[in-house]
């Protein structure tokens, strides 16, 4: 049985498990504190803080190993300015699918407001946009590491490796050292991945435990739309400019995906399955470092396919349920602020609900409206940063292929790059 399998099987026991749980013992103070708040919580935290432990150091080693395999300055602004520029098409498809199938639907005509409007919503202040080209560059690039501050960490180190390249034969000691190190941080994955299923079984078993399958149900609307929309995007929009502009097997993509998939709906974060993504799309799927290394980290800071999709369907469910007609205008007015708010709110905590709150103050939508949409938000960040992280590799293949930085026997093999098991150095007594 390969690992995926593992994962998926693994995971909808905790699902079911926690469901349980949530529906016979939620009030059971024992199975609470020493199942739920105890032994989910402590695995589940601990497989976190190790897939956020190998972040840092996988895309710093990673990012200068491929600066340095390109070689080539130009050759590297041409695939940022690529990969900038489909992240923000992939995110103007995603709201612009979003309203299209919520103007369609119209969810929240008929909802009852008098109950749900007393809870009360403060939204977070967004960081100004001066703010934000500022906070691109560390002042300390030593606090950037420590605090995983991406974008600075990505800015520091293309730096660094561009000028590893400009002193020449001096630097190549540094630069083997680098690829080494990489190669460690690669084994150190796999050794995590192969913990995996027990971790994701305890978040999933403590998310359901907690929230209850049944939360949906009296937001049943606004939650299936946000799927619907979810689907058509990874399954629709997204394979489409696989098919067109990479010219390669949606299907294939898919199944070689599903690892990097049910990471990003356990641990809902793309920064955490940074170096799930990174296996996959080198590994699984043949790209070249000297790409991954820099799409996938910038992918997983500045794409909000997913965030972009929930802030279509929510402000035509508020504006709905508040009687408050948008137009046309205001339909473009979402679109335009969702696309540049995912890049000037990125890296912040809380971003879906800042980008939020700023398209609801630009359409003039009660920003208290917010409070909702919150309860069933847990479940849908899960499956928003799936699609986030399958829109990073969509993106990540699209431009490895018209960079010819692809393997297509690797690709096209569907046993390349799969994790068995882990087999661990025997020590003699």
């Amino acid at each position: 049985m390969n690992m995926t399998t593992k994962i998926i099987i693994w995971m909808i026991a905790g699902l079911l498990l926690g469901s349980l749980i949530n529906i016979f013992a939620y009030d059971v103070a024992l199975i609470q504190n020493y199942l739920v708040h105890g032994l989910f919580h402590v695995v589940g935290t601990i497989f976190i803080n190790l897939l956020k432990m190998l972040v840092v150091p996988l895309v710093t080693f990673s990012l200068i190993c491929g600066v340095c395999g390109i070689g080539d300055v130009k050759k590297l602004g041409r695939v940022g300015i690529k990969a900038f520029g489909l992240f923000l098409l992939t995110t103007t498809l995603a709201i612009s699918l979003a309203l299209l199938v919520s103007v369609t639907i119209n969810p929240g005509k008929d909802f009852n407001l008098t109950q749900s409007a007393q809870t009360e919503f403060v939204a977070p202040e967004p960081p100004p946009i001066t703010q934000v080209f500022i906070d691109l560059v560390p002042s300390n690039p030593v606090t950037a590491f420590a605090e995983g501050n991406m974008l600075q960490i990505i800015f520091f180190t293309i730096l660094f490796a561009i000028c590893l390249l400009m002193v020449g034969e001096r630097g190549r000691t540094l630069i083997d050292g680098a690829e080494k190190l990489n190669d460690v941080m690669l084994q150190v994955v796999n050794v995590v991945m192969s913990i995996a299923p027990y971790g994701v079984f305890a978040l999933m078993a403590k998310n359901f435990a907690l929230q209850g399958i049944d939360l949906i149900l009296p937001m049943i609307g606004y939650f299936g739309i946000v799927i619907l929309v979810l689907i058509c995007h990874v399954t629709g929009t997204l394979m489409l400019l696989l098919k067109f502009l990479g010219r390669i097997s949606p299907n294939q993509f898919l199944k070689k995906m599903r690892t990097a998939q049910v990471f990003a709906f356990s641990t809902s974060s793309s920064n955490a399955t940074i170096p799930v993504t990174l296996r996959t799309v080198e590994r699984r799927m043949g790209v070249d470092n000297s790409t991954a290394s820099f799409v996938v980290p910038f992918g997983a800071t500045i794409n909000m396919d997913g965030t972009a999709i929930m802030q279509g369907v929510a402000t035509v469910f508020i504006a709905n349920i508040y009687g408050i007609e948008l137009g046309l205008t205001g339909y473009l007015t979402v679109i335009g602020m969702s696309v540049l708010a995912s890049i000037g709110t990125a890296g912040v905590p809380g971003v879906g609900l800042i980008m939020l709150a700023m398209v609801f103050n630009q359409v003039g939508l009660p920003v208290e409206g917010i409070a909702l949409i919150m309860g069933v938000d847990r479940l849908l960040d899960m499956l928003r940063t799936a699609a986030n992280v399958t829109g990073d590799a969509v993106v990540t293949m699209i431009v490895a292929r018209s960079e010819d930085n692809v393997s297509m026997e690797v690709f096209n093999d569907p046993d390349a790059g799969i994790l068995e098991s882990v087999e661990l150095p025997h020590v003699k007594q």
